[in-house]
C-alpha cells in the first residue's frame, strides 16, 4: 500500500477525531484493534473514544456477551453492537446526550494465523445516532479478506473499518457508503458480500438493492436473500449442503420454470442421496441478465425478485457469466453434490467454444473447472420448432470436433436429460409470455402460476396491461 493511499484513510480518521459531535466506542475481536488503532494514531482521539475494548480469550469473550456458538458471525456482532450501545447510553447520556452524538463501532474477525489457512473473513458494524439522543441507526457488512498475511489483512481490516465508519457519518445516500468501502485500498483485497442498512436513516432503503448494489459496483461476485428479503451471507446458508440451481431471467416465472425445477429435483435428491432439509434451491440471476437494457432497471429487478419471494425462492445475484465459475463459486461452501438446472438452449451455449476465447484451455479448460467436483446438468428438453420434435439433452448436436467430450459427458452422468416433466409446459417461453402481458393479451394467464398473475396485476409489474374492456 503507498504512502498516499494510507494518508487517505488517515485523514478520514483525523476528520472524524475532530468533529466534536462524535464520541463512542470501539469493540474489536479476532484481529487486533486495527480500526480503532487508526484512530489513535492520526491524534485527536481522546475526543472521539470513549472506550475500546477486545476480548480474545473466550472465557472473557462469553462473560461480556454472552455465550455463542459461533465467535465470527452475524449474532455475534449484533450483541456486541447491542451491548456496547446500551453502556453508552446507560453512563453518558445524562451527562453528553444533549451534546453529542453516540456510535458503537465492533467487528468480530477470523484473520489468517500461523497456525492455519482457513478462509478469513469477518462482520463489522457500526450503530450511531444522526442527532444528539435521536433513535441510532445501523450498518452491518460481511468481508472476506483476502490477503495472504495476517499484517496484510490487518492493515485492510483497519482501512474498511475507517471507510465504514466515514460513510455512515458524512454520506447519506447508501450507494456512496458502499462505494466508499472501496477508497483508499486495492480491490483484490477483499469482498464485500453482504451489507444491512437499518434505523431511522435508512427508513426508505430497500437491502435487496443495495446488495445488487454490491455486485454492479464490483464489491463481490455474489450477493443471497432469502424469500423473506433477508440478506444472508452464503455460507450459512450452502455450507456443507446438497445445491441445485435454476438459472434465469424469471421475466416471469412461468410453468415451464417451476415444471423444469420441479423435474430436476426429482432425479437430483435420488442421485444424491441427501434428504430434503439438507437441499438448498437457489434462483439465480445474472448482472449480465439484468443489464440486458442497458442499465438496471431497479423496479424491474424488484418485480423478479418479489415475485420469487412469493413461490418461496432463495434468490442469487452473480455476475458469473459463464457457468464454471458458478460452479467454482458454489463448490467453495459444499462438498456435496451441485446440480445446474437448464435448458436445451443453455446447454447448446456451453458448447459453443465462442465463450471460451478467452481461456487459454478454450473449451477443454472451462468443462473441466465446471465438472471437476462432481457437479451435474439437469437439462430440460424444448421443441425443435422446425420439426416439431422434442429435443432432449442427450440428442442434442454439437460441433464434429466435440462429439466425442459431449458423448463422455453423457455416458458419465455429467449431463442428464429432466424426463418428468408436462409436455405442455414445452410449448411456454417466457419472451413470448412477456409480449401478451404488455399488449393486453390475456392468454399469458394461463401459462403462469395464480399467485404470479395475481401479484403481476395487482402490482402492474413489467408493464403489464389490462386487456381492454368488452
Amino acid at each position: 500500500m503507498t504512502a498516499e493511499m494510507d494518508l487517505g484513510t488517515d485523514k478520514k480518521a483525523f476528520q472524524i477525531n475532530l468533529d466534536a459531535k462524535k464520541y463512542g466506542t470501539f469493540a474489536e475481536i479476532g484481529a487486533g484493534q486495527e480500526v480503532a488503532r487508526r484512530f489513535f494514531h492520526v491524534g485527536g482521539a481522546a475526543g472521539t473514544v470513549a472506550k475500546t475494548m477486545s476480548a480474545y480469550d473466550m472465557t472473557f469473550s462469553d462473560a461480556i456477551y454472552g455465550t455463542a456458538d459461533r465467535y465470527v458471525s452475524r449474532s455475534r456482532l449484533q450483541t456486541m453492537l447491542d451491548h456496547e450501545y446500551k453502556l453508552l447510553i446507560e453512563r453518558l447520556d445524562e451527562k453528553l446526550g444533549s451534546l453529542r452524538t453516540f456510535f458503537v463501532f465492533a467487528d468480530t474477525v477470523a484473520a489468517r494465523s500461523f497456525k492455519q489457512h482457513n478462509e478469513s473473513h469477518g462482520w463489522l458494524g457500526v450503530r450511531f445516532q444522526q442527532e444528539p439522543r435521536g433513535e441510532p441507526s445501523q450498518i452491518i457488512i460481511h468481508v472476506r479478506l483476502l490477503d495472504q498475511s495476517n499484517v496484510d489483512q490487518q492493515e485492510a481490516l483497519g482501512i474498511i473499518g475507517v471507510n465504514l465508519l466515514y460513510g455512515a457519518f458524512y454520506y447519506t445516500q447508501p450507494e456512496k457508503i458502499i462505494a466508499s468501502l472501496q477508497e483508499n485500498i486495492a480491490p483484490d483485497r477483499f469482498q464485500v458480500d453482504l451489507i444491512k442498512f437499518s434505523g431511522p436513516a435508512f427508513a426508505e432503503v430497500d437491502n435487496r438493492l443495495m446488495s445488487l448494489q454490491l455486485v454492479s459496483q464490483g464489491l463481490t461476485n455474489a450477493v443471497m436473500f432469502t424469500a423473506d428479503g433477508e440478506m444472508v451471507q452464503p455460507a450459512d446458508i450452502l455450507y456443507k449442503k446438497a445445491i441445485l440451481v435454476e438459472r434465469g431471467s424469471f421475466r416471469p416465472v412461468t410453468y415451464a420454470t417451476n415444471d423444469m425445477l420441479n423435474g430436476a429435483r426429482t432425479a437430483f435428491l435420488k442421485q444424491c442421496g441427501d434428504s430434503e432439509e439438507n437441499l438448498v434451491v437457489l434462483m439465480e440471476m445474472t448482472l449480465e441478465n439484468l443489464l440486458a437494457e442497458g442499465q438496471l432497471n431497479h423496479a424491474d429487478f424488484l418485480a423478479r425478485v418479489d415475485i420469487l419471494g412469493a413461490l418461496g425462492r432463495t434468490v442469487i445475484i452473480s455476475k458469473f457469466g459463464e457457468y464454471f465459475r458458478l460452479a467454482s463459486y458454489l463448490a467453495r461452501y459444499t462438498k456435496r453434490m451441485i446440480g445446474l438446472v437448464m435448458g436445451v438452449p443453455s446447454l447448446m451455449e456451453i458448447f459453443d467454444e465462442k465463450y471460451y476465447l478467452n481461456l487459454e484451455g478454450g473449451i477443454l479448460e472451462a468443462l473441466g473447472r465446471m465438472f471437476k467436483s462432481g457437479l451435474k446438468l439437469y437439462v430440460y428438453p424444448m421443441i425443435d420448432e422446425a420439426t416439431g420434435q422434442i429435443l432432449t439433452a442427450t440428442k442434442l448436436e454439437v460441433a464434429p470436433n466435440l462429439q466425442s467430450l459431449f458423448r463422455y459427458l453423457v455416458e458419465n452422468q455429467f449431463i442428464q436429460e429432466i424426463t418428468d416433466y408436462d409436455p405442455a409446459n414445452l410449448r411456454i417461453h417466457p419472451p413470448e409470455v412477456l409480449a401478451q402481458l404488455q399488449s393486453g393479451d390475456p392468454a399469458w394467464e394461463t401459462m403462469v402460476p395464480p399467485q404470479v398473475a395475481e401479484m403481476i396485476k395487482s402490482r402492474q409489474f413489467f408493464g403489464y396491461l389490462a386487456p381492454a374492456a368488452g
